[in-house]
């Protein structure tokens, strides 16, 4: 059965393995929906969160391979009820009007979102949650007018004690 999965690594914080690891995806013919990658509390180390879709075998494949990686040194999924999962995407809307601005600041408001830059035509709107959540939000100002975007993939977490640790 199809599915989106997320995957979390735990890789060396060093030039060359974010290329390594999307080489892996690209050599197995995976696609990758979203890639996200920051330093952790430790520097030496970074923090991947990967979402792909496709069946369980996919899924045991793409961590099978990350775990032959010599730069990664933890891989997990993460199930979606057992994780905190967020992203942030910048909308940039056409808003020429007295009455747009006004209806994109009143959705902004509605979604927790903040207005991050005004100009005589247009304003960006920082928002952050879940797909669904961003997903809904340019939904409803597409009709005004979207004149430029930038979403950064998903980030996640496990929730609760649990924690992605080196072996």
């Amino acid at each position: 059965m199809e599915g989106r999965h997320v995957i979390s690594a735990l890789v060396l914080n060093k030039p060359g393995v974010l290329q390594r690891i999307a080489g892996l995806f690209t050599r197995r013919g995976f696609n990758i929906h979203s890639i996200t990658v920051g330093e952790t509390e430790n520097p030496n180390m970074s923090r991947m969160t990967i979402v792909v879709n496709g069946d369980n075998k996919i899924l045991e494949q793409v961590i099978k391979q990350l775990n032959k990686l010599i730069d990664v040194i933890k891989v997990s999924e993460l199930k979606e009820k057992k994780s905190v999962e967020r992203e942030l995407c910048l909308i940039k809307v056409y808003t020429p009007t007295e009455s747009s601005k006004s209806q994109v600041i009143q959705y902004a408001n509605i979604f927790r979102g903040r207005i991050v830059d005004l100009s005589p035509e247009s304003l960006i709107v920082e928002i952050t949650g879940s797909e669904d959540k961003i997903n809904a939000f340019i939904d409803l100002v597409k009709p005004l007018g979207i004149k430029e975007m930038a979403r950064t993939g998903v980030t996640a977490m496990s929730r609760g004690p649990k924690v992605l640790k080196s072996k």
